[in-house]
């Protein structure tokens, strides 16, 4: 096998790798940031109507995560045994990203079984395209600083798009609006149905040929090696599936994934509510989220000389405490001053660049899982951290059920308590969140040492149960 320490980072593949995290986000940025909007303002549901339409998407999203990762770990083309799917089920996803985001002349039972349709159409080919892209990432490269590298150039790409879109999307949406709805305190005009209709099309056709361009110029260099040990008989799904359960570290990393995207994107669904409604301006959501992503941007460019400096582990605690930090200030001062407001979304946002350590984390427990139990699983692997940021974002439903408890009702001004426990929930209770997401973190104990350790075990076709 191929000596890792040969290996060295090519920019033209962090480029080419990066641009499938770009599609991924201009698929799904219209989901995390504003569906419960739309689903509220726009179509008209309620609470518990969307609460239910999530918690069934999102949970058979899980389910099915795990299914399309044992799928992929089974093909077996020339062109390798991933990148056939980001050819091939991009087109779908834009189909269905439009068809969420459109109003059906439909009334009562028939609206929510629509956008329920839709939404798990959008889940499904999302994953086909996610699991497909995470996997990449540990068959594109062998060493273990390169994963991380590469994972450092995917939130790169989440950043640099995710800015993109939270500058655009707003002003996308407010100019192909035909019937503006004004705010009745402020005055201020937000978008409607067309509106978010359009930029939902904009965004959906402009990813297609953005993952083709990833999947041309991510070739599967270590498919064929990785895997010409492996046994030719083909185990089933739930065999597979137990035997990822038994990998500890890698569950460790799922763990603190479910807690960080309950925090993150659980508090970007009803983000918007916050800055219309306690901020109290709609105009003011393109430069929070830009904030954001710009703050998510430089925190991720810390990632490569911060876990080398500190380690994995401990630079995951440190941006989570920066998190949190944020978020307690944003809950202190929820100012209408332009400048206050991003100042502190950007500090809280820094933190937000912990999924390349994730990302880096799984590559390293695919290695561990591969010492460990004499099984190469990239498929499953990715999907397991999938399957735990799907089940997060379904554990994420009742929250807009909480919004309504707390007083809530669309396009009027809102109580002072009703204010107070938006911000609450979307400040306080993430940034809880971010401290509860560390307890797994302490218990991750691979290391650059112990993974260079390992990978000189496999390549030397030695394995955990040589060493007892």
């Amino acid at each position: 096998m191929s000596s890792p320490t040969k290996e060295k980072t090519s920019p033209k593949l962090l480029t080419a790798y990066a641009l499938g995290e770009v599609g991924c986000q201009m698929s799904w940025y219209m989901v995390n940031s504003y569906l419960n909007l739309f689903y509220t303002d726009i179509v008209g549901l309620t609470g518990v109507a969307i609460t239910i339409i999530v918690a069934i998407a999102r949970i058979w999203d899980a389910i099915n995560d795990p299914m399309m990762g044992n799928i992929a770990d089974h093909t077996n083309t020339r062109w390798g045994r991933f990148r056939p799917y980001l050819y091939m089920a991009p087109p779908f996803l834009a189909i269905f990203n439009i068809l969420t985001f459109t109003v059906f002349p439909v009334k009562g039972v028939m609206k929510a079984v629509l956008c329920l349709i839709c939404y798990v159409g959008t889940g499904m080919a999302y994953t086909a395209c996610s699991i497909a892209y995470q996997a990449l990432q540990n068959v594109i490269a062998i060493d273990s600083r390169v994963r991380q590298n590469l994972a450092t150039a995917r939130s790169v790409g989440s950043s640099v798009i995710g800015i993109i879109l939270s500058a655009a999307v707003p002003k996308i949406m407010k100019a192909f609006t035909v019937n503006p709805i004004i705010n009745p305190v402020t005055g201020e005009a937000s978008a409607d149905a067309h509106g978010y209709f359009m930029a939902a099309v904009i965004a959906s056709v402009a990813m297609i040929p953005i993952f083709w361009l990833c999947a041309a110029g991510c070739k599967e260099k270590y498919t064929s090696e990785l895997h010409s040990s492996a046994p030719a008989e083909k185990t089933s799904f739930l065999q597979n599936l137990k035997s990822l359960v038994q990998n500890d570290q890698l569950l460790m990393v799922v763990l603190a994934t479910v807690a960080g995207t309950i925090c993150v994107t659980g508090r970007y669904g009803i983000l918007t509510y916050y800055v219309i409604y306690v901020v109290g301006s709609f105009d003011l959501i393109g430069p929070v989220f830009t904030s954001m992503t710009i703050g998510q941007l430089v925190g991720t460019l810390t990632v490569p000389f911060g876990t080398k400096i500190f380690g994995k582990k401990n630079y995951m605690i440190i941006m989570n405490l920066i998190m949190a930090l944020g978020f307690v200030l944003l809950f202190i001062f929820p100012s209408n001053n332009m400048y206050v407001i991003c100042g502190l979304s950007f500090l809280g946002a820094l933190g937000f660049g912990a999924p390349a350590i994730c990302y880096g984390m799984v590559g390293d427990s695919i290695e561990y899982g591969a010492w460990k139990l004499g099984k190469r699983q990239e498929g499953l692997a990715a999907s397991m951290l999938s399957f735990g940021v799907k089940l997060a974002t379904a554990l994420c439903a009742p929250v807009i059920v909480l919004i309504e408890a707390v007083g809530y009702v669309p396009n009027v001004e809102q109580t002072a308590a009703t204010k107070t426990g938006i911000n609450f929930m979307v400040n306080i209770l993430p940034a809880i969140l971010a401290i509860v997401s560390l307890i797994p973190v302490f218990l991750y104990k691979l290391n650059d040492k112990k993974v260079a350790e390992i990978r000189a075990d496999l390549d030397a076709g030695k394995h955990a149960w040589d060493h007892k």
